[in-house]
């Protein structure tokens, strides 16, 4: 049961489509007409199909009449995905036989018999099969026989009210052949839901899906991403991050490091996001990655979503700086993903880190970097905006979340392709400086909405021991500008042979 725009009771019935039921906000409602539209190849059948199968588990008979399919490439369509079409009756509406010589009309033309036999003959088979779900495909077909709109609209009507009738819920296809804007179908359907294509310039082809109407039914408007795998269609609902909330201790974790504790305030509050920016090579993943492994060793859970460097480097690197993953991914405390953003839909890539969230229960979630995932999906508008959405949604999680951005440049005046520092609650700044013909790092905390912070600017360094994180700076000036001034005064830069008394191991 669901409610319509009234906030009334109404009952749903279940697609079957994994993520459309949500999207639809219960289901479709029953004894109506659906057209389902897009053009060959966007995931009709596949979805049609399920429909049916849906019904058969609650053990309502199903029926299949296509026009345009034959029996066979459907019982291929559902091995394919490793479904078996027992108990669903399927029908050819045209014989094969029925092409022959035998049968052309001579004296009428070929469209004025065939529409009204066609026609006649699913309203037979409907009332010798009794079903409660139909699925007519495609609506293409009967197009090319009504040969002018009126007539097509009207066996469309009569095959309406004939269905209504016998209160059957039914799908119809349609493979958008008709002329650009015609909208005779979106009208006399209770609802439409609109299947989308889309050739990218580079990786694999992506997928979309929008209710266009539902009469007397909310649901989640806008486009949705989907996949079509083995075993069906999978829905991505579009991300609302108000739709998301749950209660969250506020008190701030530790980042494993007094030092960079202090420079942050207090740590890292729950429910806030941290932006790491600087040079390739500087430190950003190395210093997630602490804060992450204190995160772990609290016993909580992470989940990090690498787009950078392959798995394997990953390992071996925090490994080789003691900071050894593999027992907590072998704990099933960390879960690490390999993403190839050429593969994968922004929908796609939200959905994993709700899934990481709210299956996995992870605490602290790493995204590196920001870079590959906005530049790999050049052809996706809005992504910043999604991302705004993804990480509200943390937020309201509770959730601490790690971003990595790459600046061009390792010194002077770095750039960014795009700036997000808006969205974060919690900017930290790595940078490269040079003393002593040395090549030095330093790490500062810019801006954070939750704590006051340090304003000071702290040296580091990462070795075979991890990260040490010295005292502020008080030698040079300019340092974040990438222009430092050296201006001596009780020389405190760290020791490069000596450890610091600051490091927390």
């Amino acid at each position: 049961m669901s409610e319509n725009a009234l906030g009334e009771p109404q009952p749903r019935l279940l697609t079957g489509t994994h993520g459309l039921d949500e999207v639809l906000r219960g289901g479709l409602t029953p004894e109506r007409l659906y057209l389902v539209e897009g053009t060959p190849g966007a995931g009709k059948t596949t979805l049609a199909l399920k429909f049916l199968m849906e019904g058969r588990e609650d053990g309502t008979r199903g029926l299949y009449i296509t026009l345009s399919e034959t029996e066979a490439e459907l019982q291929s369509v559902a091995r394919s995905h490793g479904w078996t079409l027992d108990g669903i009756e399927l029908f050819e509406m045209v014989a094969e036989d029925e092409f022959g010589a035998d049968h052309e009309q001579t004296l009428l033309h070929s469209s004025d018999v065939e529409l009204g036999e066609t026609v006649r003959g699913i309203i037979e088979l409907v009332e010798r099969t009794d079903p409660s779900r139909v699925v007519l495909d495609s609506l293409s077909e009967l197009r090319l026989l009504a040969q002018n709109p009126l007539r097509y609209r009207r066996q469309i009507l009569a095959l309406k009210h004939f269905f209504a009738r016998r209160k059957c819920t039914v799908l119809m296809l349609d493979d958008r052949t008709a002329e650009p804007g015609d909208l005779q179908l979106h009208s006399i359907a209770h609802g439409v839901i609109s299947l989308e294509q889309l050739a990218i310039d580079y990786g694999v082809e992506r997928r979309r899906l929008r209710i266009v109407k539902m009469r007397g039914l909310k649901y989640h408007g806008g486009y949705h991403d989907f996949t079509i795998e083995s075993g069906g269609i999978r829905v991505y609902p579009r991300l609302i991050a108000a739709n998301h909330k749950r209660s969250f201790s506020s008190e701030p974790v530790t980042t494993g490091l007094d030092a960079l504790d202090a420079l942050l305030g207090d740590g890292l509050f729950p429910g806030t996001n941290t932006l790491l920016a600087g040079p390739a090579g500087v430190g950003k993943t190395t210093t997630a990655i602490r804060c992450m492994m204190a995160a772990l060793k609290r016993g909580q859970k992470a989940a990090y979503f690498l787009f950078d460097e392959r798995l394997s480097t990953l390992m071996i690197r925090s490994r080789a700086l003691n900071m050894d993953l593999q027992p907590f991914i072998d704990d099933g405390l960390l879960n690490i993903r390999q993403i190839d953003p050429a593969e994968l839909s922004p929908g796609e890539f939200a959905n994993a880190v709700r899934t990481a969230v709210e299956v996995d229960d992870a605490s602290l979630v790493i995204i590196d970097s920001l870079n590959s995932y906005l530049h790999a999906m050049p052809s996706d508008k809005f992504l910043v905006l999604q991302m705004h959405e993804l990480l509200s949604y943390l937020a309201q999680q509770g959730v601490v979340s790690l971003m990595i951005l790459g600046q061009h440049g390792v010194t002077g005046d770095l750039r960014s392709d795009i700036d997000i520092s808006y969205l974060a609650d919690t900017v930290m700044m790595l940078r490269f400086f040079e003393a002593a013909g040395q090549v030095r790092k330093s790490i500062a905390v810019i801006k954070t909405r939750t704590s006051d912070h340090e304003r000071s600017i702290r040296e580091f360094k990462i070795d075979s021991t991890g990260i040490t994180v010295g005292d502020p700076i008080r030698d040079f000036s300019g340092i974040l500008s990438g222009a430092p001034v050296y201006t001596p005064t009780n020389g405190n830069l760290m020791s490069l042979e000596v450890e610091s008394e600051t490091k927390t191991s």
